[in-house]
């Protein structure tokens, strides 16, 4: 295996160079995934039926702590990259570790907002628009629960094996993926939640 010592460590091999394109083209599905799930709530958001409407069920507070969980945890991440590619694997592993602390965070308080909603008759079978919108926000959900465990697995890896171009390579898509993540939040922030609240 050559290693190409002028890129950073998750580029050094053409392998990883492929790993990499191919993730990009992974997440180009996840955007039309997406993409469907809000075509369909912008769809649905106003049929509402006896259930009720966004402004009703939508609360600030639990909204901009999730916001501000997800969105430091976007900077942890890149921080940790950033240590990686100077070689400071004790530095990366506590980004890495805080990243995941601050995803468990978002899943706590996501988890606390479906169980409201449901209590107070926002369920899936209320109306089309409630089923859209928690179909939205649980998938968002789900993808950040397979980012916990994935992650847990990079921080194992790279604590056994160390900063290889390997591990260097499986870290920097993960940070990719979570990266992502936070993307597709803002874009729920802003079209379902304050759009919703207004």
């Amino acid at each position: 295996m050559k290693i190409d010592h002028t890129q950073p460590l998750e580029y050094g091999t053409e392998q990883n160079n492929l790993n990499i394109l191919g993730f990009w083209i992974f997440l180009g599905a996840e955007i039309m995934l997406f993409g469907t799930l809000f075509a369909s709530f912008f769809t649905l958001e106003n049929r509402i039926g006896n259930g009720p409407a966004g402004a009703e069920i939508f609360e600030i507070t639990p909204v901009l702590i999730e916001t501000l969980l997800l969105l430091t945890s976007s900077f942890t991440i890149g921080l940790g990259i950033h240590a990686m590619r100077l070689g400071n694997k004790k530095a990366m592993l506590s980004f890495f570790a805080v990243t995941l602390l601050l995803g468990l965070g978002f899943l706590s308080v996501e988890i606390f907002e479906f169980i409201h909603y449901v209590h107070i008759g926002a369920g899936l079978q209320t109306s089309a628009f409630t089923a859209a919108l928690l179909s939205t926000l649980g998938t968002h959900g789900a993808h950040v629960t397979f980012g916990l465990f994935w992650g847990l697995s990079i921080i194992l890896q790279v604590k056994k094996r160390g900063l290889t171009p390997a591990t260097a390579n499986k870290s920097f898509i993960f940070s990719l993926y979570w990266h992502f993540l936070d993307v597709v939040w803002i874009f729920i922030f802003s079209f379902i939640y304050l759009k919703g609240m207004m």
